[in-house]
């Protein structure tokens, strides 16, 4: 018995009446190629893959997402991510539908005074959302840096204490040809410091002074990345968060700035 002989339970009339806002799959991991900027790198992303229901279909087709990321090289990129949604959600016989893609980025980075190269990773999401036949872009950035309270340099008489911090940023992206790699430059220069993956003393000497010299509450951090968001090209509407994880309390400071789109 082949497939076609065989009953489709999932396509079958369900008569409770409730449409399913999502349904799909998550938790799948799946190696793909990451396009921005005119280069690409190998990476590995995590899938959450879904649909909207109609409220008289009893199930989706499930098979027919994992099928789809299997389809040959998945390739991401801000500019192609929206018809790769589309095409699912009409593989799926879908009115609307939800592809997120969350995945390490690596860029290289030449430490600021020996010039030595390491990677930099920075957790990225990249979602395609599409509905009433429109699609839309999303994009999520979590970038670590190094913040210098401002407080403790103040009050001491020598030194004060620092933390790595984490910038959440959640935006729509309007412009195709957005660079992720220089939407995170913009984002990480509004620490304290920035990081590297790899120093040698005369960069340590550098970067502690650096930060020394650019004391930053998480008040002050997340104005500056809102600021230097409020008109970057390509947006619309942003949410960023900023964490510190405190190196003398038992606790995070947490601040969190909102700008609808339009």
């Amino acid at each position: 018995m082949n497939s076609h002989d065989m009953p489709d339970i999932q396509s079958s009339h369900d008569a409770r009446d409730i449409a399913i806002d999502q349904v799909g799959i998550k938790a799948i991991r799946h190696p793909v190629t990451i396009r921005d900027d005119g280069q690409e790198q190998a990476s590995v992303a995590e899938c959450q893959l879904t649909v909207g229901l109609p409220a008289d279909k009893k199930g989706t087709h499930m098979s027919r997402f994992v099928a789809l990321i299997n389809e040959g090289r998945l390739t991401l990129s801000v500019d192609t991510l929206a018809d790769w949604t589309q095409a699912m959600v009409e593989r799926l016989d879908a009115q609307c539908g939800e592809a997120h893609f969350t995945f390490p980025y690596f860029v290289a980075k030449e430490a600021p005074i020996s010039g030595q190269g390491a990677m930099m990773d920075y957790d990225v999401t990249l979602s395609g959302r599409v509905e009433h036949h429109r699609a839309h872009i999303g994009l999520k950035l979590v970038i670590p840096v190094t913040s210098l309270c401002p407080c403790s340099k103040e009050i001491s008489a020598y030194g004060a204490h620092n933390q790595r911090s984490h910038i959440t940023v959640e935006t729509e992206i309007r412009d195709p040809s957005l660079s992720l790699r220089g939407l995170i430059a913009a984002i990480e220069a509004q620490g304290s410091c920035q990081l590297w993956g790899l120093l040698k003393r005369p960069d340590e000497k550098y970067i502690t002074e650096y930060a020394f010299d650019n004391p930053k509450f998480v008040e002050d951090m997340v104005r500056d990345v809102a600021n230097s968001l409020e008109d970057y090209p390509g947006l619309n509407g942003f949410s960023i968060s900023v964490e510190n994880f405190e190196s003398i309390h038992n606790h995070s400071a947490w601040a969190v700035i909102h700008r609808p789109g339009r």
